[in-house]
């Protein structure tokens, strides 16, 4: 797979880095979020490529030096800042599989998702707010004998935590060499986790499935060489790993970063950053609506949709110089399409290439309609189970079988579109979070019989989760202490006036 010189099916995600960082050095590369102080410690970062560079092979050596193997699964829990940058890059520069978890998971889905997957070692940092999340790693740790190391950035750290602060502090010259296998594009590089009515399941990724993902968007929003990226999605999904992360890689440019979701920080950086490919949840963006200023280049908007069967109501998104819908499937695949006029592309019933409709457009992936009416997906970016070896690009590989994504969704036979109508049976979707209504009622009646959850429409989530019960105080306290999702914990605490702008 070629695009313009880029990238082909042998190249890894660190070698798309090292290619930015021949050009552009010392050019800035990351910038942390301007409000970083309020959610975790240190004054904002921002690295050029070189010292990005120095970072990742200083946490590659550190990984190494604790007797970590290549291929082990290292999980890490961060905040949306240049750390969980860095530390995805320096987990696979080490040869090893980046495992990035969702920073609201607590012990409970932290030790069910590594127990599936045998993760060696939990990279954290001291907070996420108000939460410590060291403790998070180190309960989680005690609970998993496989886990054998606790690694966390932040300051005053407990006796056994490995700090990595440092490694923002080191010279090249210092550093062992980290080498890459020649088959390395081929091997597990990350894995995320969806969910089934079974529990979560572990969806592993190599380098090429990673890549043709973040193809999907970079091509279908003419990013180009070098663009000024904001994001405001993690990295801890693979529609996050696509829109944020192999769009920065693809493109060679600047990322800024953006945690959680505050309206007015969003706006500032916005301001800042002239004709920037911004990226956010399609349930605020037409909310943001940032006035350009006269003579300011417009900024091309990237929207995505974790609840792609509420396309249909998409509000106009005004003073951008273009709206680009990516539709996330859960953590089988996406698909990417600009609008036209305003108005969202229908999924075309077949083969999706990016650009639309552009001459020598690549082949991202292919939709179906299974018997049972639901949304099938196959393609370079659609996962094997996990635990097996990534496939080549040979269209009879089992890799390419079809793979439904739960959807429900109806063909138009007229126009040969398929439109999503509902989310997979049982489920309920709260921001970048998926739960199963079933799943939800027994965690809380395990505690409390008579206390009950339901899914209510949020201007920012798209959804929330809310809860009523005769003992909420110590229903939370229950919930703690299993280490149940902080959603669900949330979903019982009274809600306060907004402090979004």
């Amino acid at each position: 797979m070629i695009v313009g010189g880029m990238t082909s099916s042998s190249t890894t995600l660190d070698e798309l880095f090292r290619r930015a960082g021949v050009r552009h050095s010392d050019e800035l590369a990351l910038l942390d979020p301007p409000n970083r102080q309020d959610f975790m410690h240190g004054t904002p970062r921002s690295l050029t490529f070189a010292q990005a560079d120095r970072a990742i092979s200083a946490l590659a050596a550190l990984l190494q030096s604790l007797g970590l193997k290549q291929d082990a699964p290292v999980a890490f829990q961060l905040p949306n800042t240049v750390e969980s940058i860095v530390a995805f890059l320096g987990i696979l520069r080490a040869g090893m599989v980046a495992v990035p978890l969702p920073v609201l998971w607590r012990r409970g889905e932290i030790v069910d998702a590594l127990r599936l997957i045998g993760a060696k070692a939990i990279l954290t940092c001291s907070r996420i707010g108000s939460t410590d999340h060291i403790e998070i790693a180190m309960q989680a740790a005690v609970d998993l004998f496989q886990i054998r190391q606790v690694c966390a950035f932040g300051s005053d750290l407990p006796d056994g935590v490995v700090s990595l602060d440092r490694i923002f502090f080191g010279s090249k010259s210092e550093l062992p060499n980290t080498s890459t296998r020649p088959e390395a594009a081929a091997r597990i590089a990350a894995i995320t986790f969806g969910r089934t009515t079974n529990g979560l399941f572990p969806f592993a990724r190599n380098h090429v499935q990673l890549t043709s993902g973040g193809l999907a968007a970079f091509l279908e929003c003419g990013a180009g060489q070098d663009a000024c990226l904001l994001s405001s999605i993690p990295i801890t999904s693979f529609a996050g790993l696509a829109v944020t992360l192999l769009s920065w890689l693809l493109s060679g440019g600047t990322l800024h970063l953006h945690h959680g979701f505050d309206r007015r920080t969003f706006r500032e950086q916005c301001d800042s950053l002239q004709g920037a490919i911004v990226i956010l949840p399609a349930s605020v963006a037409p909310a943001l609506n940032v006035e350009q200023r006269p003579g300011q280049k417009q900024s091309r908007v990237v929207a995505l949709w974790r609840s792609p069967e509420r396309l249909h109501s998409a509000k106009a998104v005004e003073n951008a110089a273009g709206v680009v819908d990516i539709l996330s499937f859960g953590e089988v695949g996406l698909i990417a399409a600009r609008r036209l006029a305003q108005s969202p592309m229908p999924i075309p019933h077949g083969v999706v290439s990016a650009p639309r409709d552009a001459i020598g457009a690549l082949s991202i992936i292919e939709t179906g309609l299974s018997d049972a009416g639901l949304l099938s997906l196959r393609g370079a970016m659609v996962p094997k189970t996990f635990g097996q070896d990534a496939s080549s690009d040979d269209p009879e590989n089992p890799a390419f079988s079809w793979v439904e994504t739960g959807f429900v969704c109806q063909l138009n036979r007229a126009t040969q579109t398929l439109a999503i109508t509902a989310p997979p049976s049982g489920t309920v979707a709260v921001g970048g979070y998926c739960f199963f209504q079933q799943e939800l009622e027994e965690s809380i009646c395990s505690i409390e019989p008579d206390a009950t959850i339901v899914s209510l429409p949020d201007n920012d989530l798209g959804h929330r989760l809310a809860g009523t019960s005769e003992h909420p105080e110590r229903l939370i306290a229950g919930l703690q202490s299993r280490g149940v999702n902080a959603l669900i914990c949330r979903a019982f605490v009274p809600r306060g006036p907004s402090k979004t702008a």
